[in-house]
């Protein structure tokens, strides 16, 4: 089925992209005199446990799970705060639609690296270290510590974590803003209308009348964001989270295999945002089709 729909442009430019890899991988060996040394990857993926002598997740795992975690974590964060900015920018009130508008400007013209370390070494640091969030996790008992260890990161790293995913939070929420932004502006001032003649404050009209509209044409971008975040989360390596990206380079330094990690870092990457952008379409097909049967 699959080949009957291809032309013979498409088949030309399919071997033409294969050639293009072969040669590429010829040249760095050949060429660059590169020795592959795929057998070293394995037992950074699966390590058998001393205990059960079962398998378990080896260092590339462990980051994936990692770098699952710091992006739902933190667009979990950028959906509450997406929603407030964006529907301050929206109020009827100009101090509500500057104050959204100046978040917005600032976050999106600054490299998200910078708002990293500014929020990690002149916030998180004093904010976080003030509350002890260290001390009072390693005064807890061991049952609780692996309850932690398992949903965030090891209490010795936990400030990091928390750092980096209100940071990317941060980060995220002015897009997620936008987003509200147009999802919301884009329903028909007259439903506004129709909701003040039924008596609702303007209040009851967003909750009522606006939004649930407004979420059918938002969802599809969030989930779209969602998948942004997944990506944009490799910074936080660079405050020492043990995410995908971050125990990539240390597997680098230890086995001078850089291709071959950064390939399997890659490919790994490319999996879970290829899992999740099927899932948005799915999600657009579906409110595609309910839209058409409303209609």
């Amino acid at each position: 089925m699959f080949l009957k729909k291809l032309k013979l442009l498409d088949i030309i430019l399919l071997v033409a992209t294969t050639a293009l890899l072969l040669v590429i991988a010829l040249r760095m060996t050949w060429s660059l005199n590169y020795h592959w040394n795929w057998h070293v990857i394995l037992p950074y993926m699966f390590q058998t446990s001393p205990v059960t002598g079962g398998l378990r997740p080896g260092l590339l795992l462990e980051g994936l799970f990692i770098t699952l975690r710091v992006s739902l974590y933190s667009m979990i964060f950028a959906l509450f705060i997406g929603f407030f900015i964006g529907r301050l920018r929206v109020s009827p009130r100009l101090f509500c639609r500057l104050l959204g508008r100046s978040y917005v400007e600032t976050i999106r013209n600054m490299p998200a690296l910078v708002l990293l370390f500014i929020f990690y070494y002149f916030i998180s640091g004093q904010l976080l270290s003030l509350l002890g969030l260290e001390e009072r996790v390693l005064a807890t008992s061991e049952e609780i510590q692996r309850i932690i260890i398992t949903l965030f990161a090891r209490p010795s790293l936990i400030t990091q974590f928390l750092s980096g995913v209100l940071a990317l939070a941060l980060f995220e929420g002015a897009y997620i803003a936008e987003i509200v932004r147009g999802g919301i502006q884009s329903i028909e001032p007259g439903q506004w209308e129709a909701g003040a003649s039924l008596g609702l404050s303007r209040h009851q009209q967003f909750r009522r009348i606006i939004m649930p509209q407004a979420m059918k044409i938002m969802l599809p971008q969030l989930a779209n964001e969602f998948i942004n975040t997944v990506k944009w989360s490799s910074i936080v390596s660079f405050i020492s989270i043990q995410e995908l990206t971050y125990d990539g380079t240390q597997i680098i330094a230890s086995t001078n295999a850089t291709i071959e990690v950064w390939t399997v870092v890659a490919l790994m990457y490319l999996a879970v945002c290829l899992l999740l952008s099927l899932g948005v379409r799915r999600l657009e097909k579906h409110y595609a089709g309910n839209t058409g049967k409303a209609r």
